[in-house]
């Protein structure tokens, strides 16, 4: 086998490099960018609507796609910086497993069957479930209550982020949202309770509009 040819030469000694400089002080990087008029956001927001559970497929969104929507909904106000929620993710076996939890669970509080029932079908609507977990701290000095609206807000913005990124989205809480025994099955802590369920998939019909707020009714200027 022929050897490769290598250069045996003593490589030339290299100029001694002047003193570098020291360089100036640099910014540190601007991650938010300075505020501007977002005509196609205001678009968005001017007919953003949720899509109804019931009407989404089986489909769902990929891991990255919806850690991407989770990333965009915890840009939240969060006074303290408490982050005074986490996520439980629910794709379609254990949307089935805990329809089915509801479903006993119903009728072990005394539900009606078609109660019972109803309440199990939420849990098969869509591809894919986000269990939105409220978690308040009765200790911090920020009010258990504006925690909370931290956490509904949060459940907004998950709506919202599906809905940009192309996926009907429905927030829903029902009867066993601060059911401690019930959210157990999602591995829900003491002190937990579901702020909502962000039922995720695609559409299967634009739903019209509904009716919308008189804002001068219900606003008074001083």
């Amino acid at each position: 086998m022929t050897e490769p040819i290598r250069d045996t030469a003593a490589p030339a000694a290299a100029p001694a490099a002047a003193p570098a400089a020291a360089a100036p002080p640099q910014a540190p990087p601007r991650t938010v960018p300075p505020l501007a008029p977002r005509p196609e956001v205001l678009a968005f927001l001017a007919t953003r609507r949720s899509r109804p559970a019931k009407t989404l497929t089986a489909d769902a969104p990929g891991r990255e796609d919806i850690r991407q929507m989770l990333a965009l909904a915890a840009r939240v106000p969060d006074h303290g910086k408490l982050e005074p929620w986490r996520f439980v993710v629910l794709a379609r076996p254990a949307m089935e497993a805990l329809a089915d939890t509801a479903r006993a669970h119903g009728a072990a509080l005394g539900m009606e069957a078609a109660q019972a029932e109803k309440a199990a079908a939420n849990f098969r609507f869509g591809g894919a479930i986000v269990a939105v977990l409220a978690r308040p701290d009765p200790a911090a000095k920020i009010p258990a209550w504006e925690q909370d609206l931290s956490a509904g807000a949060l459940c907004l913005g998950l709506v919202n982020a599906a809905l940009a990124m192309g996926w009907g989205a429905n927030w829903l809480t029902g009867p066993f949202a601060r059911d401690a025994a019930f959210l157990a099955a999602i591995g829900a802590r003491a002190g937990e309770y579901a702020a909502g369920f962000v039922h995720l998939g695609r559409e299967t019909s634009v739903p019209p509009d509904r009716p919308r707020p008189d804002i001068d009714a219900l606003t008074d200027w001083r």
